[in-house]
């Protein structure tokens, strides 16, 4: 086993990596340009849900009160009239990019730091580069990847949108890879 603090490197750099690659995916490549849809109507829609006072939070079309209430004849009819849908309302104001950036990097890192202590675990120092390169693949992408899919299930996210979303995984999983392979720890 390695001690976490020895790899804490390869965890900060991993993390700076997958960092940059994520700003790359998402500045430069035009691959999430159509992940969201303007609304018909957006003005009327806007104007509604400002004039209800509507709040930061996520929120359900139609939404019951209860798993009973989910059953009864009134909210299965409005599923059936629909639209059926979730939605999320952030603060009002420009996004606050600054802010989500500097919260993504901190989470980069902290995956980084779970994939170093597991592939730790049972990865010897001086171990060669796929006895490192697998499980911090494995790892990364787990966090990074996989854990988008459950949009789909629950949140009717496209499943096209999602596949979008475990390419970029994967990146994010290569690059995690790649440094840990590089920084891994020689043998004492």
């Amino acid at each position: 086993m390695i001690s976490i603090t020895e790899l804490l490197l390869p965890a900060f750099v991993s993390g700076v990596g997958v960092f940059l690659v994520s700003s790359i995916v998402h500045m430069l490549l035009p691959i999430h340009k159509g992940d969201f849809a303007a609304l018909p109507g957006e003005t009327q829609i806007r104007d509604s849900m400002r004039s209800q006072g509507i709040k930061p939070g996520s929120y359900m079309i139609p939404c019951a009160g209860s798993m009973k209430e989910m059953g009864s004849p009134e909210i299965l009819a409005k599923f059936e009239e629909g639209p059926v849908g979730y939605f999320t309302v952030i603060p009002n104001g420009p996004p606050r990019l600054g802010k989500q950036l500097v919260t993504w990097f901190v989470f980069c890192v902290i995956v980084s730091v779970f994939v170093a202590y597991l592939t730790g675990i049972k990865t010897a120092a001086g171990s060669s580069g796929m006895e490192v390169f697998r499980p911090t693949f494995i790892a990364a992408f787990l966090a990074f990847g996989l854990s988008n899919v459950t949009d789909s299930i629950w949140k009717g996210v496209s499943w096209i949108t999602t596949g979008k979303f475990l390419f970029d995984g994967a990146l994010y999983a290569l690059t995690t890879a790649f440094v840990f392979q590089w920084l891994w720890p020689a043998a004492s």
